[in-house]
């Protein structure tokens, strides 16, 4: 590592964070505010810093090296601890009696909220939660202050809208465990096409890529239902010949507890974020500041989004 690297600053290795998180620079000037231009000199920079080129084209994409893997967490987790630090020493969440307003999915409530509850309870007992169903694209809650925080899947974060990478995940296709397509190892365009459609319109974008990449060519599918809950897709998947499109984590922990089956999809690929997203209106407000750090570690304890069952 050169001496370079003791020079940079916070803001630096926020920056550094982010370029590794999202492994594309347009995209990640649009999260930080900045140009590709000017982040590609960062990158420069970094990467004579810690002696090593950090990021590496195959195909189409960037993929990290093993060295950029090694300090990626150590570097969040050293941010994250000063960013607490930042924090004013007047702002005690033990005393704080504010309500805050968090948008995600149903899935993320049942999978977050007992945890995120009881340590509430024993960290800020008067902070006080109202959950409300997130809409994909919907970001005019977080700018006229409705929503505080939101937990969504998207590609980039808009103009004037901060957010943290959660992870990222690809989608699959899942049906009912005997269904006529689990004899297949991957569905194709027309075994896609050939059967109805669930669609899941709570939360973020799940499916509106395959929508895209049909219209380009001139076909569509038919979506029989459309519901805003996770939960209740899941019990009509189970007792129907419809199937659904979704992230893979999510499909395996159904797998793990319904008699569903999911199979990957071989005629197009999509990779989606997951992102904690707030408003620039609130960035620097310490009892934000608290919540967001707050909400990001629950979701990183709370599900995982590499999983490694098989098919």
């Amino acid at each position: 590592m050169s001496s370079l690297f003791n020079s940079l600053s916070m803001s630096q290795l926020h920056t550094l964070v982010t370029i590794l998180e999202i492994r594309n620079l347009s995209k990640a000037a649009i999260v930080l505010e900045s140009s590709q231009s000017v982040l590609s000199r960062h990158l420069a920079q970094f990467r004579e810093a810690l002696n090593d080129p950090l990021m590496i084209r195959q195909g189409r994409e960037y993929i990290l090296t093993e060295r950029a893997k090694e300090i990626l967490e150590p570097l969040k987790q050293a941010l994250a601890e000063l960013e607490r630090i930042r924090l004013p020493t007047t702002f005690s969440p033990a005393t704080c009696e504010r309500k805050f307003t968090l948008a995600a999915s149903d899935y993320v409530a049942e999978n977050m909220l007992p945890s995120l509850m009881a340590d509430l309870a024993m960290v800020a007992p008067k902070v006080t939660i109202d959950y409300i169903t997130w809409q994909a694209n919907h970001f005019s809650w977080l700018s006229n202050g409705d929503v505080d925080l939101a937990i969504s899947m998207l590609d980039d974060a808009p103009d004037d809208y901060h957010g943290r990478v959660i992870g990222e995940d690809i989608a699959v296709c899942c049906m009912r465990k005997d269904h006529p397509l689990h004899q297949l190892p991957m569905i194709d365009e027309a075994g896609y096409l050939a059967w109805s459609h669930i669609k899941i319109t709570g939360g973020g974008d799940k499916d509106g890529f395959v929508d895209s990449y049909l219209k380009n060519k001139g076909l569509s599918r038919d979506i029989k239902l459309r519901v805003p809950f996770f939960s209740a897709a899941l019990n009509v998947l189970c007792d129907s010949d419809h199937i659904l499109t979704l992230p893979e984590h999510i499909a395996r922990k159904w797998q793990r507890h319904a008699p569903v089956c999911i199979r990957p999809l071989s005629f197009i690929e999509h990779r989606f974020r997951y992102w904690v997203l707030w408003h620039g209106r609130n960035h620097h407000a310490p009892e934000q500041l608290w919540f967001r750090q707050f909400i990001y570690e629950h979701c990183l304890s709370s599900q995982s989004l590499s999983p490694s069952d098989s098919y």
